[in-house]
């Protein structure tokens, strides 16, 4: 029988962006509905500033993580340009140093240097790009569906504590919007947890430790700054 592998490294782009993306969504919206609440603003000023909150953060996840990845990209696309060059104007040097990365990780020097041998013969950019730079495939996002993923779940995000609020009455929405982003969060966790094929209970628990965090800062600072409205 064929032994299947099912491995997850394949998911680490865009569930990076995805959960980050929700996370940064429920976190901070809620955070920034409690803060208001707390100040005892109308239930108009909260929605108002909810609503405002999910697109500046969806827009500005967006843009951040574009940001970001484009000059991961760009640092490995220059990476690979110099390595090229060099493959094509020193490949004894380069055969060599990919011997030495093998004998390192505990090959013999003769089993090294005809795997060295056979890699570059195979595909020589490929091999130094794994062995030599850490570049795979697996890890390397695209900007774009890194950027649409973010903020496309952080509006997701944004919208759960959001509906809580404009759901609930006002009185109630600092209790109401503070226990379900807490279950939000930990649900997130648990579905991020095991899509990546991590504990459950551990994913769970780290999201709901620093959401819970967050909103009990702005909560205090709602409070502490905040006046009753007119």
């Amino acid at each position: 029988m064929r032994h299947s592998e099912n491995h997850r490294s394949h998911r680490i782009g865009w569930l990076r962006a995805a959960v980050l993306g929700a996370n940064d969504g429920i976190v901070s919206t809620a955070s920034l509905i409690i803060g208001v609440a707390a100040a005892h603003a109308t239930q108009e000023s909260i929605l108002l500033t909810g609503v405002a909150g999910l697109v500046a953060g969806a827009m500005s996840m967006a843009a951040g993580e574009y940001v970001s990845v484009s000059s991961q990209s760009d640092t490995e696309n220059a990476d690979l340009a110099r390595e090229r060059e060099e493959l094509a104007t020193q490949p004894e040097h380069e055969l060599d140093e990919l011997k030495g990365i093998y004998i390192g990780r505990g090959l013999t020097p003769d089993l090294a240097h005809q795997v060295a041998l056979q890699l570059t013969a195979h595909d020589a950019l490929g091999a130094h790009a794994r062995d030599e730079l850490g570049i795979i495939e697996a890890s390397s996002a695209n900007p774009i569906q890194a950027a649409l993923y973010s903020a496309g779940t952080f509006a997701v995000g944004a919208a759960l504590p959001l509906l809580v609020a404009f759901l609930v009455p006002s009185a109630n929405i600092v209790l109401y919007v503070a226990l379900m982003s807490l279950a939000f969060l930990a649900l997130l966790g648990g579905l991020a947890a095991k899509a990546g094929g991590a504990n459950v209970w551990i994913g769970t628990g780290r999201v709901a430790f620093w959401g819970v965090l967050a909103m009990a800062a702005t909560a205090g600072v709602g409070s502490l700054f905040g006046v009753v409205a007119a």
